[in-house]
Order: C-alpha cells, then structure tokens, then sequence
C-alpha cells in the first residue's frame, strides 16, 4: 500500500512562497510553526526537492526527537546538484537521496535510490517507501516538486497557511509551480477545515478523487 502523502506549505495572501529571489521566506506564524512540528511528528518521511535544498539548505527535523526516531528525509535530486554540506546529510537522521537511473551521484551518509529515466518515477518511490513501512509522507516542496506530485495524481491532502503579508513579483514562486495543467484542466479540492493561527489561517484540502 503506498503512503498517504499531505502536501503542506505556507503561502502569502498574493500565493507566494518566496520573493524574487527566491529565498525562503518566514511565512508561518509561531502558532503555525507548531502546527507543522505536530505534523512532522505524524510522518514517517518528509520528502522535498533538490531547489529546496539548494535555496533554503533546510535539515527536515523534528526539535527534540532523538534520531532514530526522526522522519526519514527524502530529497528529489535527479541529476545529483545537492552539494555534500547540505544539511539534509548529516547525521541527524537517515536520508534517501532519490535520482534518475543515469545519475551516478553518491552521497556520503545517506542511501542512494535511483529511480526512472528523464524524469523520477514517483509511483515507484511511493512503492519503495511504502516497502519501508512510510505510511504518511509530508511533501514540504518546492513548487516543481508539489506540482509532479499533484500532477501524477499522488497527493491525498494539502495543507496550506496563508500569512498575513503581500510579497508580490511575476517571477516570485508559488506553492504549485512547474508547466501547469493543460487548458481546461484542473485538481478538484474539498476544503475540509479553517483555523486561524496568529495573524494568518490555516486551510486543509483534500483532494477529490470522484470529480
């Protein structure tokens, strides 16, 4: 069975998640922060892309577990960019490192699964992980990344938090990059709760699979 896979992120009131220059913005307020520290508790992998790492060089832990006890951090690193000193690699938990089958990247401290040709295969890594008793995946992003998984049809449950300020800028990301959907398409959503948290509310979808 594979993993049931939430997508979360937090997003400025105008959909972005970071400015032009694409550094990582401090969306969530203390409240919401909690939130997602509950939530990685929850998971047993938390997954993002190589962009993700090279922008931000987020750890992808949980404050206070020990780690052995910690998700398994997942990274999409399909041509091998993410440098050693990345702070996904340390010992701080264990690590997959996921690229395409022609990548020949290894990566110290972390286990190395090579999977699809051109682009990752991600119903095989959800097969993989589920293998490994994932039974929840969080997908933390960034946009190309959340975008191949709605776009293969994988993500169960989005999760976003809206901030209380406007970012702006056309070429600023947002939480769903990638090519888009093709005209006249779209991914049917159910919002499921609303939750004010300090200035800003956190909305949970889930995405309908009867539409």
């Amino acid at each position: 069975m594979r993993p049931r896979v939430i997508v979360n992120c937090a997003m400025s009131p105008d959909g972005k998640i970071a400015g032009t220059e694409r550094r990582q913005l401090r969306i969530s307020s203390p409240e919401d922060l909690e939130r997602v520290r509950r939530l990685r508790m929850e998971c047993q992998a938390i997954l993002v892309g190589a962009g993700t790492v090279l922008a931000d060089d987020p750890h992808l832990t949980v404050k206070g577990m020990p780690p052995e006890r910690q998700p398994l951090r997942v990274v999409l690193d399909p041509r091998g960019k993410v440098p050693e000193s990345s702070l996904v690699l340390d010992p701080r938990s264990r690590t997959l490192m996921v690229t395409l089958e022609d990548c020949a990247r290894r990566y110290p401290g972390a286990e190395t699964l090579r999977l699809g040709r051109g682009r990752i295969d991600l119903p095989r890594l959800l097969e993989e992980l589920g293998e490994r008793g994932v039974g929840t995946l969080l997908v933390e992003g960034g946009g190309e990344t959340i975008f191949s998984f709605f776009q293969a049809g994988l993500v169960d449950v989005y999760s976003v938090y809206v901030g209380d300020f406007i970012v702006g800028g056309r070429e600023a990301p947002t939480p769903v990059d990638g090519d888009g959907l093709h005209q006249g398409e779209h991914i049917d959503l159910r919002l499921v709760s609303v939750e004010r948290l300090g200035g800003g509310v956190h909305l949970t979808y889930e995405v309908r699979r009867d539409a």
